[in-house]
């Protein structure tokens, strides 16, 4: 039941008394909860054109013009501008998803989507949504203990399976002609970062920096051991390759500091300006000497540099780099083993980086500064090149999935063969497990079950294929074979095949991931009853109030001035 005039919501002595705002919008009982379904499985109806290597793309095109091509699911619902709530909870758990493990986006909300829809199924059949959640949740700790059961470890330097895991990130995707180039890149990058902290092994995607450039074709892209800087050095007097550098990273820059306040010098002879003068020209110079005594032969700043400082060093043969950006510097310092001086007086030997070679390059229209050959950097970066900007944008989505699936392995090492097994095989197990559950909840765990088919049924259809044939013959397998937990669906041949021959592997925790953050996001939407939409004339014409004031405060007083 929904109704604009639910505002007068109890009466007391016949007189009625008002407890919302005229205008107020209600929904609630099972209106409430369909409307919300219906939402969230348009959504995931809008995803599942996109999933697996016969996935398609989506064009999306923003208020002002500018066009992204991807089938990267969290791209997708972010650029999409989803208006309903619960659409937009779909795009934060395809959000988490993103950060959490970087893959399985599309396959999240598309399982959330699937278990809503059989909860529908129920709620009609007067199943409380309680019994429902708590059915799921039942459903999901017996799908998780199983995954983790047949999941297989491997080793953190298995670079074989890396790559594997890698391509499978990649399939279908924009890049798929040079997914196995991309994926020996991913592979070695991460293997590179990755690295043991208190016991744990740590693979921090922050440490490996992605630079775009369009040009050239995605075969150039390649990777750098050290940093690649979007700057070009700052003189042209100064040495534009440096082999065997040993680099000062300052936080502080390079000019004679101007006083915070104004300041006055009274002068009664004309030397003491020139004495004025000669000491700003002797603190720059002291500045440079300091670097050439510790042998300082390339300089990088997150600050300015003086026209009389760059002078000296340009004398010095010293390359310098000025207004780095702090996370390139905080890359730099990891890949030259260098520290970050704030005070240029207090520098010792010990604070200085090391690289092979430093090096401005032009890279299409613009120059860049190469930091390479360091040694073990912890910090790399990897140059995408590609033929025109769009295709360059969705390398580097592509590029970090892979990137992404390679970290989550490093951390956690455990595997599961892709094409929908692992969830044909939940699926199965989930079916076994209903029978021992008494009650209504039976129902919701058998729903949970028919929900996570909904991949490999997708996977089918993206592929052409006829999707019961071929879960049917999946069923068949999965139950009668000892090995059938192997077996999915091979999208180029339409046959049921051993997804770990095809090498196709995905990592254990963007499976738990996706199946925790769908039961998470279908358990929220089936436990709001009501919604209770403010009017919007009142959300209007708050809107004009806080734009009115708004321009008034950017006027400031020139109205006086027009008086």
């Amino acid at each position: 039941m929904s109704s604009g005039t639910q505002a007068y919501l109890a009466q007391i002595g016949g007189v009625p008394v008002l407890v919302l705002k005229e205008g107020t919008q209600r929904a609630f009982g099972k209106e409430a909860m369909r409307i919300n379904i219906m939402v969230a499985k348009a959504v995931a109806e809008v995803m599942k054109s996109t999933l697996g290597p016969k996935g398609m793309d989506k064009m999306l095109i923003d208020s002002l013009g500018d066009i992204t091509i991807t089938n990267d699911g969290a791209t997708i619902l972010d650029e999409m501008d989803v208006q309903h709530p619960i659409g937009k909870l779909l795009v934060e758990i395809s959000k988490t998803q993103d950060d959490e493990v970087g893959d399985g986006t599309t396959t999240a909300v598309i399982l959330a989507g699937a278990l809503l829809e059989e909860a529908e199924k129920l709620l009609d059949k007067n199943i409380h949504p309680t019994v429902v959640v708590s059915g799921f949740k039942k459903a999901l700790d017996v799908a998780t203990e199983h995954l983790r059961k047949i999941a297989v470890p491997v080793k953190r330097d298995d670079v074989a399976t890396l790559k594997k895991v890698a391509s499978t990130a990649m399939h279908g995707k924009i890049s798929e002609t040079v997914k196995d180039y991309f994926a020996e890149l991913a592979v070695k990058a991460m293997l590179q970062v990755a690295e043991e902290r208190n016991g744990e092994w740590v693979a921090d995607l922050d440490n490996v920096q992605i630079v775009k450039k369009h040009g050239g074709a995605l075969e150039d892209t390649q990777l750098v051991y050290g940093i690649v800087i979007d700057k070009e050095v700052v003189h042209a007097a100064m040495p534009k390759r440096v082999v065997n550098a040993k680099i000062a990273l300052l936080d502080a820059p390079l000019e004679v500091e101007k006083p915070e306040i104004d300041a006055e010098i009274r002068i009664n002879d004309p030397n003491q300006i020139r004495a004025f003068l000669d000491e700003e020209e002797n603190i720059l110079k002291s500045y440079v000497d300091k670097f050439k005594a510790l042998g300082v032969n390339a300089v990088f700043t997150t600050k300015g540099i003086d026209d009389m400082a760059q002078y000296y060093l340009a004398k010095a043969g010293i390359l310098a780099v000025r207004r780095v950006k702090r996370s390139d510097i905080e890359k730099l310092v990891r890949a030259t083993g260098g520290r970050l001086v704030t005070n240029i007086e207090d520098m010792t030997e010990a604070d200085l980086g090391f690289a092979g070679l430093v090096e401005e390059r032009r890279v299409g229209d613009e120059k860049m500064v190469f930091v390479e050959q360091c040694k073990n950097p912890k910090a790399v970066s990897i140059l995408i090149r590609g033929g025109f900007e769009r295709l360059v944008d969705e390398a580097e989505r592509n590029l970090t999935d892979a990137l992404s699936v390679v970290s989550d392995v490093i951390e956690e090492p455990y595997v599961l063969p892709g094409g929908g097994a692992p969830e044909m095989e939940v699926a199965k197990v989930v079916r076994q497990f209903a029978a021992k559950v008494g009650g209504r909840e039976q129902y919701a765990v058998e729903a949970f079950a028919n929900a996570v088919e909904v991949i490999p049924k997708t996977l089918a259809e993206n592929a052409g294929l006829d999707a019961v044939d071929v879960l049917t013959e999946l069923r068949h397998i999965h139950e009668s074979k000892e090995d059938g937990w192997k077996y999915g669906i091979n999208a180029f041949t339409g046959k049921v095949a051993d997804m770990w021959s095809l090498d196709v592997i995905e990592p254990l925790t963007v499976k738990l991931q996706a199946l925790k953050a769908a039961v998470e996001a279908a358990t929220m939407v089936l436990r709001i009853d009501e919604i209770i939409a403010a009017s919007k004339i009142e959300s209007e014409k708050k809107e004009e109030k806080k734009e009115g004031e708004e321009g008034k405060s950017e006027s400031g007083g020139s109205s006086s001035s027009l008086d």
